[in-house]
C-alpha cells in the first residue's frame, strides 16, 4: 500500500532515509522525553523516533490513507497516532508537562505551526522541523537581511534558532518545485517580554506590512496626530530592528497611545 501525496494537504514525502535520520539525531537527549511528531505521513522519520529509547512518541496525522499506512506498517505506534488536525488540537490535553516538537511540516501551513507552537512556548523547550528554504532562512535570520519579518522577530524573541541544513527536492516524491531546509529552535531564558504582548505582536506585524516605509510612517495608525517622532528609530525601516528593539518600541507605542 502507498499514499496518495494529496496538494490540498501540501503533501511531499521525504524518501531519503540518510536525511530523514539526520533530522531525527537533530533531536538531542533531554529530560523532557515526550515527543510529538506533527503529519508523519508514512513515517520516514517515525520509524527512527520509535526506535529512540530516550522519547515517549505521539503522532498526530489529519490523512486518514496516511493513518491507515502508518498503522499497518509500524505496529509499534499503536497508542501513540492519533487522527487530528494539529492546528485544531488541544496540546494541553495531550501532554502534562513540556513536550518536544517534530516534523516535515507541510509547506502551506507552516507558518500557522510557528504561531501555534508560540501558543504553547512554556511548554515547547525545543522544535526540529523541515520547512521550506526560504521560510527557514526568514525565521532563522537576523536584523538587517531582506528576508527578515514578522516571524523572525516573534520567534527569536523565545527562542534560539539554528539553520542546520539544506534538502533538495530530489529527497521528496513527489519533488516539491522549492528546496528545503531543517532548523532546530531551542526555547531561550526570556521569561517576559517587558512589554504587552498583544501590543508587540501588533507593532510587529504593522511594521512589516509596511516594509518599505520608515517606521515613522509605518506606524503612524498607531500613535495620535501630532506625536514627537523625533526619536532616531523611526527614520529606520523595520528589517533594521532586532527583538530588544521592538520591545522598547512597543514601550513608546503604549506610552503614546496612553497620552503619557
Amino acid at each position: 500500500m502507498e499514499v496518495r501525496a494529496k496538494k490540498a494537504l501540501g503533501q511531499h514525502f521525504l524518501t531519503d532515509l540518510s536525511i530523514a535520520a539526520a533530522i531525527v539525531d537533530a533531536l538531542e537527549p533531554s529530560s523532557v522525553r515526550d515527543v510529538l511528531e506533527v503529519g508523519p505521513g508514512m513515517g520516514v522519520l517515525s520509524r527512527n523516533l520509535l526506535k529512540r529509547e530516550d522519547i515517549d512518541l505521539k503522532m498526530v496525522e489529519i490523512d486518514g490513507e496516511s493513518v491507515e499506512f502508518l498503522r499497518s506498517h509500524f505496529p509499534d505506534s499503536e497508542g501513540k497516532l492519533l487522527q487530528a488536525d494539529f492546528l485544531k488540537l488541544d496540546l494541553g490535553r495531550q501532554f502534562d508537562g513540556e513536550f518536544r516538537i517534530i516534523g516535515n511540516f507541510p509547506y502551506n501551513i507552516s507558518s500557522q505551526i510557528f504561531f501555534k507552537v508560540l501558543d504553547y512556548r512554556e511548554r515547547v523547550p525545543e522544535v526540529v522541523c523541515m520547512v521550506q528554504k526560504e521560510v527557514a532562512q526568514r525565521i532563522a535570520e537576523g536584523p538587517g537581511s531582506k528576508v527578515y519579518g514578522i516571524l523572525s522577530v516573534l520567534l527569536q524573541a523565545w527562542y534560539d534558532i539554528e539553520y542546520l541544513f539544506t534538502v533538495g527536492s530530489g529527497a521528496f516524491a513527489p519533488p516539491p518545485k522549492v528546496q528545503s531546509a531543517v532548523i532546530r529552535l531551542r526555547r531561550n531564558s526570556r521569561t517576559a517580554l517587558g512589554c504587552d504582548e498583544k501590543l508587540f505582536r501588533q507593532v510587529v506585524k504593522t511594521a512589516f506590512n509596511q516594509r518599505r516605509k520608515t517606521l515613522r510612517n509605518a506606524l503612524k495608525p498607531m500613535l495620535p496626530p501630532g506625536f514627537d517622532s523625533s526619536d532616531p528609530i523611526f527614520d529606520l525601516r523595520a528589517e533594521r530592528l532586532g527583538v530588544e528593539d521592538f520591545i522598547g518600541l512597543t514601550n513608546f507605542v503604549n506610552l503614546r497611545g496612553n497620552g503619557e
